[in-house]
């Protein structure tokens, strides 16, 4: 049973997915929030009976699973909305991370939290010792967007400032790893985390 949790969380395109396999890669257990948010809202699920609740049917597709992709739509440009669909799924996001972190059998565990940043940061996760960061600049972020998803430099600029700002991610930051693109370096980054951390959650 893990007792000391590691918050990771970045920008979009940053390298937070890279960074997780590294930590796994050494024998250590990430609770990913991405999967527990495709998994609270799978049919039978009362997170997707309170979406459908709040948003109207016209959230599902003809299978009775949800739109993601509808529902994304819905709420991307629509402040209330999105918070309405936040306070639906993130307390059971946060308990779900919390739940799995504490299962862990690795010396740590880490949380990985997209919208860590957004969510209320430390106030909504006071079970977090320490914050990770992983960070890129923007126009490293926009690059790897475009060439990921296949879309074009207004719409990568447009999901790049639907997120926190850059600054309000690093305030938040106990540690912050670079990602330029440099898996040599990652990967030494990472070595040098794991190492503090083990020997944190021993003390803790």
């Amino acid at each position: 049973m893990s007792d000391y949790f590691i918050g990771l969380t970045g920008g979009i395109a940053s390298g937070k997915s890279a960074l997780e396999r590294e930590f796994v890669a050494r024998g250590i257990f990430v609770a990913d929030a991405d999967l527990i948010a495709r998994q609270i809202v799978e049919p039978g699920q009362p997170a997707l009976e309170a979406v459908v609740a709040h948003f109207g049917a016209s959230v599902l597709a003809a299978d009775g699973r949800l739109d993601r992709a509808g529902l994304r739509a819905l709420v991307f440009g629509d402040k209330p909305a999105r918070r309405a669909l936040e306070a639906i799924l993130h307390p059971i996001i946060r308990a779900r991370l919390h739940e799995q972190c504490r299962a862990a059998a690795s010396a740590y565990a880490i949380a990985a939290i997209p919208l860590l940043t957004e969510g209320g940061g430390r106030d909504a996760y006071p079970w977090l010792d320490r914050i990770l960061v992983v960070d890129a600049l923007p126009a490293t972020q926009k690059a790897r967007l475009m060439q990921r998803d296949g879309i074009d430099d207004a719409l990568a600029e447009k999901m790049i400032a639907a997120q926190a700002a850059r600054a309000q991610r690093l305030a938040i930051a106990d540690d912050i790893v670079v990602n330029d693109g440099d898996l040599s370096r990652l990967g030494a980054a990472v070595d040098e985390l794991d190492a503090r951390y083990r020997a944190l959650s021993k003390r803790a």
